[in-house]
This record gives structure tokens, C-alpha cells and sequence, in this order.
């Protein structure tokens, strides 16, 4: 039995990553520092995307049990609409955000990993580490304050915006934190002017107020309000100032009630150059942070999880070697992570617009721009995460195009009737092609890889390799068996 993976950091993120990892045989240590995990709304959406990587393991079923579906979001301002944004995406079994507290998203998390025979590690702290050619040695701390030196093979810091681990690593946190203060409220809320399961972002001259449903009756709340004159941060709000935002920035009616959780917040756009140092990743918010707008940093992060997890597992096995793959990891999420900052950062900006020309300048852009068809679906599929793509990956054969499908780098749909691509006890690549004797062969002979047998093609004429992350690796003609061979061959070879 090889040495466990260590995991620092039991968030989503982590959880997610060790979920992985158990499931493809790879034992794991998993710690945090904290006592109990969240108890805390925070984190509120699992999109599309996100829970069609999570379908792979089973786990999405009991997910939608607990969370809402949202059809989209509402933008108004002056006592109209503007427009609406759809989440009802077409080519995935998920059309719609899923509201559902971060607590919620982590016991869930929590439960399944322990089903697997794994338990986290609480009150567990990560004081230092030595990284090493073959592995990386750490001393943990533990609540009675005894220390223990561990060595495992590879560590992943999954730990936050305050990440032990990027500390430990001497990473640059690049970027900034922005000067605007917000309000958040998790409250009980009556009297919205749109659906009671979608969200509603006002634009006002003071600032953008934002609503998203989290269960039925209950609604985070958050606003801007400005910078302080000195810098300093201001104390939290009271339902009494939250009440006020909502009386002068919403519509009239709305009350807000029993509040569950009250706080005030800035923002920090931060990210690192590389997400990996030899035997030493990072993932979540300890490698990339920005606005909350569009939802996208869970699922940011737990996506970074799920994309190094079947790196690591193919490596750990022996059943590929560690370079392209692992190389592949920062390559791929960092990639992501640049468009997700600069998207976050670009809707923080509109929504945030002072000045009464630009802002009725915006107002009239955002009412005919959301008005396009063609335009509200591709805010809705990148909202969804349904457009995450790794042309540039090392792991990704340029040039790869067919007509009838999928291109090289792109997410291959889940078809109806399928089981999804990477689903089981190992990481497997799929093959769409015509069944043929060539391909059973090749199927054979990197049977460690790949599922047994081939797919139906997306489209005649071609033949498509998808990863088992379900991205397309490459697309040659049909019968052109050299090109997924040679593919193939590069990731067993042993440099």
C-alpha cells in the first residue's frame, strides 16, 4: 500500500479531491485546522458543469435533494427590467444552477468520503514542510499540541486564501484588494418581485444590490457601499441597515427577517503564477480568489480538484507517466483561473458603475444586449461552466476539429443512455469510433487507460479521445488509428 496523499484544507475543494482520489483506489490523509467544518451559507451554487463531474461518483443525486434549482437570473434597475439570464442551458442533464449552502455542499461532501472509509483529520495544522525529490515531509500539529513528522508521496493545498501551504511554498499572492465594502446578509426574505428561485441583481445609482436564493423563504443578500473615508473596515451591518439597502436600492415590499448570518466583506483579486512546485500543488482559493460575482469560485476550485485528481491517480498507479500529465494540472487551471478573475472582475465593474451618465449608458446597453438571443445563451453557458476548454494544454493535440462534433479541448456533452465519461474505480479515457477490429486491438493493448470498448462516434467520418475529465484530447479522421496510438504511447513512456 503506497504512502497516503496528504490534503490540507477539508473545504469543498479538499473534500472534493479526497472523494476522488478514494474513489480511484488512492489512499489520502485529509486535514484541517478547524474544529468542525462550515456552519455557514458562503459558497451557494454548484453549476452545470460541476455536477456533471460529480455525476461520475453518484454523488449528484443526493446534492439536488438538498439544493434548489434556479432557472436564471433577473437584472433591474429604476423599477424595471433590463433583462433576464437564462441557466436552463441545453447539452447537459443539468439546465439549471443549484442553490445550496456551502455547509450543505460540505457535510455532503464529508458524508460520501466517510462512506469510502475516510475521516478528516480536525484540528489538525499544517506548521511546515520539507519538499523532496520523492516525496514531502510535514509536521503536523495536533489539538493537544503534539507534533508528528508524516512523509507522503505528493500534498495538496486545498487550505484557503490564507494557504499554509503557498506560504510554506514562498508563492506571491499576486493582485489586489479592492477598495469598495460590501454588506452580506442570510436572511429570511418576503415580498421579491420576481421568481422566488431565481436571482435578482438591482442596479441602483448607490450601488448594485444582489439577491440569490438559497432555500425556499431564505435569500443571501449582498450590496456595495462604498469605501470608508480612512480604509478602515466597517463593523458588520445590522438587519436594521440591511432593511434600509433593501428599502431604498430594491423594490418596494421586500422585508427581510430573522437573520441567520449578518457580515461585511471586501474584495481580494489574488492569484499565483504556477499552481504546482514538484511534489506540491495547490488548489481553490489558495491559488486563485476574486469577486463573487457569477458564482464561480467553488466551482472553480472543486473543477481544479477534479482535474488533477485522475493526473495524480494514472501517476500513483503506474499506469502513465508523470510528465505530460502532472505538468498538465497548472497549465490547465491557471489557464481557467486567468478567465474566471477577469470575468468575475469585468461583472463586479458593471454592476458597481458609479456616475448617473455611465450608469444610464449601462442601463441602455444591458437592455438591448440581453434582449439577443445568441448572446444571453452564451452568458448562460459560461455562467455554467459548460464552455471551460484546454486548447492549450500539453495534454491537448491542436488542431483536432470535425464538424459533427466537439473540437480538441472542448467538453464532450454526456449523451442520454451513456454512463459518464470517467465514471468507476479508475481513470479511463473514452474512445467514440466505429467498433473494428483495429480498435479492439488498440483498446487491448492500453487497456490500463482506456474503457474496453469503443463509443459511438459524435459523427461519421471521426473519431474522437476523450479524457476521463470528459475534455477532448484529440479528433483525427476516422480509420487514422496512428494518431491516438502515438497519443496514447507518450503518456505510458517512462522519460
Amino acid at each position: 500500500m503506497p504512502q497516503p496523499i496528504l490534503i490540507v484544507g477539508a473545504g469543498p475543494v479538499g473534500l472534493t479531491l479526497a472523494v476522488e482520489l478514494t474513489r480511484f483506489g488512492v489512499p489520502v490523509r485529509i486535514v484541517d485546522r478547524a474544529a468542525v467544518r462550515t456552519d455557514k451559507s458562503k459558497a451557494l451554487v454548484l453549476w452545470s458543469r460541476s455536477l456533471e463531474l460529480m455525476d461520475r461518483t453518484g454523488e449528484t443525486s443526493a446534492f439536488l435533494a438538498a439544493g434548489m434549482r434556479s432557472g436564471g437570473a433577473n437584472i433591474l434597475a429604476k423599477g424595471r427590467q433590463l433583462g433576464r439570464v437564462s441557466f436552463t442551458t441545453e447539452g447537459t442533464p443539468y439546465p439549471f444552477a443549484l442553490m445550496i449552502p456551502q455547509s450543505e455542499t460540505e457535510r455532503l461532501l464529508e458524508e460520501h468520503l466517510a462512506a469510502r472509509g475516510v475521516t478528516v483529520g480536525r484540528q489538525v495544522e499544517l506548521i511546515r514542510f520539507t519538499p523532496g525529490a520523492d516525496g514531502v515531509e510535514a509536521v503536523l500539529r495536533g489539538v493537544d499540541g503534539s507534533e508528528e513528522t508524516v512523509q507522503a508521496p505528493w500534498m495538496i493545498g486545498c487550505d484557503g486564501a490564507h494557504s499554509a501551504v503557498r506560504h510554506g511554498l514562498g508563492m506571491a499572492f499576486e493582485g489586489d484588494t479592492l477598495p469598495s465594502q460590501w454588506v452580506l446578509a442570510d436572511v429570511h426574505l418576503k415580498g421579491l418581485p420576481t421568481a422566488p428561485d431565481e436571482l435578482a441583481l438591482f442596479w441602483h445609482a448607490d450601488g448594485v444590490l444582489a439577491l440569490f436564493p438559497i432555500s425556499p423563504g431564505r435569500y443571501r443578500m449582498i450590496a456595495d457601499i462604498g469605501e470608508t473615508s480612512d480604509g478602515t473596515a466597517r463593523p458588520d451591518p445590522t438587519l436594521e441597515e440591511v432593511q434600509d439597502l433593501l428599502d431604498r436600492r430594491g423594490q418596494p415590499g421586500m422585508v427581510a427577517s430573522d437573520p441567520i448570518w449578518l457580515a461585511g466583506f471586501r474584495i481580494n483579486e489574488r492569484k499565483v503564477k504556477s499552481y504546482s512546485a514538484g511534489r506540491v500543488f495547490l488548489a481553490g482559493d489558495a491559488a486563485h480568489i476574486h469577486s463573487p460575482a457569477g458564482g464561480q469560485g467553488m466551482n472553480t476550485g472543486m473543477q481544479d480538484a477534479f482535474n488533477l485528481a485522475w493526473k495524480l491517480a494514472l501517476v500513483v498507479q503506474g499506469k502513465a507517466a508523470a510528465e505530460p500529465l502532472l505538468e498538465s494540472y497548472s497549465i490547465e487551471r491557471s489557464a481557467v483561473g486567468d478567465i474566471v478573475l477577469s470575468n468575475a472582475g469585468r461583472m463586479t465593474a458593471v454592476a458597481t458603475l458609479r456616475g448617473s451618465a455611465k450608469q444610464t449608458l449601462r442601463n441602455l446597453m444591458a437592455s438591448l444586449v440581453l434582449h439577443v438571443p445568441a448572446i444571453r445563451r452564451v452568458m448562460g453557458r459560461t455562467l455554467s461552466e459548460l464552455t471551460i476548454a484546454y486548447p492549450q494544454s500539453p495534454l491537448t493535440v491542436p488542431g483536432g476539429r470535425h464538424s459533427g462534433g466537439p473540437a480538441a479541448g472542448d467538453r464532450m456533452p454526456p449523451r442520454p443512455g451513456e454512463p459518464p465519461i470517467g465514471a468507476g474505480d479508475t481513470p479511463r479515457f473514452a474512445l467514440f469510433a466505429e467498433a473494428s477490429p483495429e480498435a479492439t486491438e488498440l483498446l487491448a493493448r492500453y487497456g490500463a487507460l482506456m474503457e474496453a470498448t469503443p463509443r459511438a462516434p459524435i459523427a461519421p467520418g471521426a473519431m474522437w479521445l476523450v479524457r476521463p475529465d470528459g475534455y477532448v484530447a484529440l479528433v483525427a479522421k476516422a480509420g487514422e488509428w496512428a494518431e491516438i496510438e502515438g497519443y496514447l504511447g507518450r503518456l505510458v513512456a517512462k522519460g
